[in-house]
């Protein structure tokens, strides 16, 4: 009769651990292929990474803040470079509050009855910006040169424009 017990409780253990094993093997094969999966994606993300990263430098390439003759230029003024491009960019804006019809820059009068406003503005270097307008319908961009007259006032200057067709 110990015989018995002994061989049930023998047949009982190898079952146990067989279970575990089968279930540690399908448990270890899910966590396998799960991490192959995240190491795909991973590899994508760093290829598109290194895409973006890329596009961002092309991208930057005409900005102010990346242009070192141009900040070059501006410390050799006296100017600080990280208030000097905010200043520029507000200055800018303030002109979107204009009594009338026209625009003191926008060489195009609204046709929704909207005023035009200077929707975003890229400032190349330390002479040239390039920004957008809309009337809410019509958009266009422009190119303006600005000039410092001295530290608080600044010039602009439309150089060229484009009003987009609907």
């Amino acid at each position: 009769m110990k015989n018995r017990i002994f061989m049930y409780l023998f047949i009982f253990s190898v079952l146990v651990i067989l279970f575990q094993y089968v279930n540690s093997k399908n448990i270890i094969e899910d966590y396998d292929k799960r991490l192959t999966a995240y190491e795909k994606m991973e590899e994508s993300y760093a290829d598109s990474l290194k895409f973006l990263e890329d596009k961002n430098f092309d991208l930057a390439k005409f900005s102010l803040d990346y242009n070192d003759d141009a900040m070059t230029y501006f410390e050799d003024k006296g100017y600080e470079i990280s208030q000097l491009g905010p200043f520029i960019k507000d200055e800018l804006y303030k002109l979107n509050d204009y009594e009338g019809d026209d625009h003191p820059i926008v060489p195009y009068a609204s046709m929704t009855g909207n005023k035009m406003m200077i929707n975003s503005i890229r400032l190349l270097n330390h002479r040239w910006i390039i920004a957008d307008f809309s009337d809410g319908k019509y958009w266009g961009e422009m190119l303006l040169r600005y000039e410092i007259l001295n530290k608080e006032e600044l010039k602009f200057e439309t150089l060229d424009y484009l009003l987009y067709r609907q």
